[in-house]
């Protein structure tokens, strides 16, 4: 599947949910994980073992019963009100005093290096017995060789064809026998592989992670079939959908130079010609250990997946060194540019503008946390400027917001969107959200305003952490676009550090309205 982190296809709107829920989710994640051909769960019960990596057999284990004691009436009865405030209070302490992104319940979090050069991140968590196993590679779409645009995510999908040592399908049904999950995703600047299953299955999966990292066995026949699913999936997600036409062709405009212009799936006339020799080029450049970082998020224990690694993954020879990831350089934009879509199958119009933004890894100290701040408050929540003033002081939009996309190896983007109430003209609800953003870079944010904000993004964080597989997420996304751990831990307090007078500066600098891309869509009308 795709993890889109630019603007590509808009979720399929869900028929439960009104027209203006279904605009805000697009918008809001125009740039959310989309699924590709789905991984059939065959049932199997007489399963021999397949030889994993290094001829090592490892016997598949049974599914995992747990069992759950009895749960008594709590002795006293609470007040529904009462266990709100204080679940909300001790969110607030938590969120505000936590000096770290660190463990829950487990210690801290454990970072080393295999002798051939794979990194290793353990992230203890012994709430559940569960855990989440991730392999990042450090390539996504953004290093494709030219003319080659889709090879990337391509490549993700043959990854779960067959192995010298293991038939394809094989590794899917061990996930599916211990009642795991499974899946991967392509962006711009990583491609990851994720498993989530008990703790006795995790030297198992790792087995199957180390064998495909490179023993994967690939035909003309395999290839080509895996193209034709490629092609079906970039006419379903990109091409069949409006929104997700424009937010190419947005994209294409935003970036002048920079890769990002390119769509991760990539563009149709180059998959239909890409080949097994393509395939097996970007495999053996990019698939080894040392151009990859393993997290595993759970209830383990750092010395105990040590072994492990070095037991599986540590027996892989180390591949090529790789150059440094030196790309073009997006110039200094100096205009405004706008990208038109009118199409009959559009209700509801919206827009959304955007600017090149320097993220994590290119920002000057503080700037990317006072551009986090800043979209938080502009467009985070419904308690945003945007929100506020826009939907419910003036009522001239269904939804609106903003969103800052940081972790990214190179420069990355802000936007703000919006979509107008029934009575409504998008020109008077862009002019508002305008303003709003003017506003900012004028006159700047008061310090309750931006601890506000602080706090509600500290929670957030806070929060996140309940899910091994977004914990997870964080540290692999960091760590394979320039960052380290310690740049993890750290931002809890970089975000608290920001002032004032660095979010104005920020808003000044780079939302300048004559220097941005504006997106519309249209519904076409009768003339």
């Amino acid at each position: 599947m795709i993890a889109l982190l630019q603007n590509n296809a808009a979720p399929v709107p869900d028929a439960s949910k009104d027209e203006a829920q279904v605009g805000r989710a697009n918008m809001q994640s125009a740039r959310m994980d989309r699924s590709g051909p789905p991984i059939s769960f065959l049932p199997h019960t007489d399963r021999k073992p397949c030889r994993l990596q290094n001829e090592e057999h490892i016997t598949l284990p049974q599914a995992l019963v747990i069992a759950r004691p009895p749960q008594s009436e709590p002795p006293h009865k609470l007040s529904a009100s009462w266990l709100r405030n204080a679940f909300a209070g001790a969110a607030l302490v938590l969120a505000t005093t936590a000096p770290v992104l660190a463990a829950n319940d487990g210690g801290r979090v454990a970072d080393f290096l295999l002798e051939n050069g794979m990194e290793v991140v353990v992230v203890p968590d012994h709430r559940a017995p569960i855990v989440t196993h991730m392999v990042w590679y450090k390539t996504g779409s953004a290093d494709e060789p030219a003319g080659k645009s889709g090879i990337a995510h391509f490549f993700e999908h043959l990854m779960f064809k067959g192995t010298t040592n293991c038939a394809a399908g094989e590794f899917e049904r061990a996930v599916a026998d211990v009642g795991g999950s499974m899946n991967a995703f392509t962006a711009y600047d990583y491609t990851a592989f994720h498993e989530t299953v008990p703790p006795s299955a995790l030297e198992e999966m790792m087995g199957f992670e180390a064998d495909r990292m490179r023993n994967l066995t690939l035909s003309d026949e395999v290839v080509e079939t895996e193209r034709d699913v490629i092609l079906e999936e970039r006419r379903l997600s990109i091409d069949s959908d409006p929104q997700a036409v424009l937010d190419v062709e947005v994209d294409a405009t935003l970036w002048q130079n920079q890769r990002y212009r390119i769509p991760v799936i990539g563009w149709m006339q180059e998959i239909e010609q890409l080949n097994r020799t393509d395939a097996k080029a970007f495999y053996d450049k990019y698939y080894t250990p040392n151009n990859a970082v393993l997290v595993v998020a759970g209830d383990v224990d750092p010395d105990a997946v040590k072994e492990l690694a070095e037991k599986t993954y540590g027996k892989l020879p180390r591949g090529p060194e790789l150059l440094p990831r030196i790309r073009p350089v997006e110039p200094e934009q100096n205009t405004k540019r706008t990208v038109t879509l009118t199409d009959a199958r559009v209700s509801m119009p919206n827009f959304s503008t955007q600017w090149v933004v320097p993220s994590y890894n290119t920002a000057k100290p503080g700037e990317a946390e006072a551009l986090d701040l800043l979209a938080e408050i502009l467009g985070g929540d419904t308690r945003s400027r945007l929100h506020q003033e826009l939907v419910v002081k003036q009522g001239i939009a269904t939804y609106a917001g903003a969103l800052f996309q940081g972790d990214m190896l190179d420069a990355t983007y802000f936007i703000i969107y919006g979509s107008p109430s029934d009575d409504a003209k998008l020109a008077d609800l862009e002019a508002a959200a305008d303003a709003e953003v003017a506003r900012i870079a004028k006159d700047g944010v008061t310090r309750d305003d931006l601890d506000q904000a602080k706090n509600r993004y500290l929670r957030k964080l806070f929060f996140d952490q309940d899910e091994r597989s977004h914990l997870a997420s964080r540290y692999g996304s960091t760590l394979s676009t320039g960052g380290t751990v310690r740049d993890v831990e750290g931002l809890p307090d970089r975000i608290r550090f920001v002032t004032p007078e660095q979010v104005k500066a920020v808003a000044a600098r780079y939302l300048m309205l004559d220097h941005s891309t504006t997106g519309y869509l249209l519904p076409k009308t009768e003339k």
